[in-house]
């Protein structure tokens, strides 16, 4: 049977897997903006301040999750645009069993050396009791987050987007129900949250697995689930930008908590202030950055395919499509962001004049472009997408890594807390022009491509 991906209108398939792909995205963040909610209002600035120091944690994960997720899905549907299916489920089968090795390593490492970890995360000693009480259970469910995330990336590479949708909105579900109950009911507090947390992720995982039997596209047996080490070295490669992203995000909120801490203190905001404020704001933030990666991993399959199957126009449309709906979703977030700051702040909770002027600030100031941010994530899961990873890790540390880091560690030099929020908005744009540019340069080449395909055809 013909593979809808390699003839089926661009935008249909954009729709059709982008849409559960936002929805699977903006569940997962909803884990941890639900939990910041409720901890704001039945427990208080410091309860959001302590799950901002454990949140890295979680980015961590989502990092191991995505390098192997994004990368064996990948190769999943550039196998399956080559007709070769049974590299495809070798492909699956090894991205499966990859997952479940590695999150059970990193829960090991992280319950052994977690409160020297939580420090270099910039937890004060006000807030460690409560990041330890948080972090000792939500780590309990990291092999369901990193297994179920996995599995969901190679459900939707086989052409079955709405039930990897499922998988992730059913255990939102359960974790929105649960964590009024065990905060406000119980009174357990931050365990609650965390409580709560992991049963979701326990209920997504047996969903998400319960597909593994019933793939469309491949034959998938136990023999699938033998791990390669050449196969792990392939699917590493492709996903490594995805996780970069992560992992550099992780980087960018460990210099943030410490930089805020340390020049807070030198201000009326204190330390524990600009630290609270930071997490709802990124936290708020990683709401519009679902739905940019939900768009990315809704276009990866589609690029995926048609680059395998030297489909190059299609490769372009559906790449300038997917960038085309990023802009207008990041100006409406944008807009939010900048005019209705209140509004969003209230939500979580409450706090003193302090709190809120600080953290009106840093959410105005350092989502000051925030609306250009998805063409550098897009364009790095799209060089990853046609198997030239390196240069989709290179654009992947362009914002955090290259240009972010530095300027938060520079700035303050001269500017203090304000030099902290600037470095934001210079960082975007640096990299916004960085990824057109190199976006404009492979378009060319597949232009050529082309070309020479249709000299070869005559």
């Amino acid at each position: 049977m013909q593979n809808p991906l390699g003839y089926e209108k661009e935008s249909s398939l954009l729709k059709k897997f982008a849409i559960p792909s936002i929805i699977s995205m903006l569940v997962s963040s909803l884990y941890n903006i639900v939990d910041q909610i409720f901890i704001g209002q039945g427990v208080g600035f410091l309860g959001n301040a302590a799950t901002n120091v454990a949140f890295p944690l979680t980015t961590i994960a989502l990092a191991i999750a995505l390098l192997i997720g994004i990368g064996s899905a990948s190769l999943f549907s550039l196998y399956l645009g080559e007709k070769k299916p049974e590299r495809s489920s070798t492909i699956a089968g090894n991205g499966i069993s990859m997952s479940v090795l590695c999150s059970v390593i990193y829960v090991v490492l992280v319950l052994v050396f977690l409160e020297p970890l939580l420090k270099s995360f910039g937890a004060t000693s006000t807030i460690m009791p409560l990041a330890l009480e948080y972090t000792r259970i939500t780590t309990l469910g990291v092999p369901f987050l990193i297994t179920t995330n996995v599995i969901s990336n190679l459900i939707r590479a086989d052409g079955s987007p709405k039930y990897s949708m499922t998988c992730m909105v059913a255990g939102a579900v359960v974790n929105t129900i649960l964590d009024p109950l065990f905060i406000f009911v119980f009174h357990m507090g931050v365990a609650g949250a965390a409580l709560a947390t992991v049963a979701g992720q326990v209920i997504s995982f047996f969903i998400a697995a319960w597909y593994i039997k019933s793939f469309q596209h491949i034959e998938f047996n136990k023999s699938s689930l033998r791990i390669s080490l050449n196969d792990t070295k392939e699917m590493a490669t492709i996903g490594m930008s995805a996780s970069l992203n992560q992992i550099t995000i992780l980087f960018v909120q460990i210099v943030l908590n410490n930089s805020l801490t340390y020049y807070g203190q030198f201000t009326k905001f204190g330390s524990d202030i600009p630290l609270a404020a930071c997490g709802i704001v990124m936290k708020t933030n990683a709401i519009l950055l679902a739905i940019i990666i939900g768009i990315s991993q809704g276009m990866q399959p589609i690029i995926g395919f048609n680059y395998g199957a030297q489909k190059y126009e299609r490769v372009k449309k559906t790449f300038k499509l997917a960038i085309s709906v990023n802009l207008v979703v990041s100006f409406i977030g944008w807009a939010l962001f900048q005019f209705c700051t209140s509004t969003v702040l209230s939500i979580f909770g409450s706090g003193d004049a302090n709190y809120f002027e600080f953290a009106t600030m840093f959410m105005r100031i350092y989502l000051m472009l925030v609306c250009v941010d998805g063409v550098q994530m897009l364009s790095s899961s799209f060089f990853s997408s046609i198997k030239k990873a390196y240069l989709g890790m290179f654009l992947s540390m362009t914002r955090q890594v290259l240009f972010l880091i530095p300027l938060v560690l520079i700035l303050p030099k001269f500017f203090g807390l304000n030099g902290i929020l600037y470095a934001a908005p210079i960082a975007d744009f640096v990299a916004f022009v960085v990824s057109v540019i190199c976006i404009l340069a492979e378009f060319k080449k597949l232009n050529e491509l082309e070309k020479n395909m249709k000299v070869d055809s005559l």
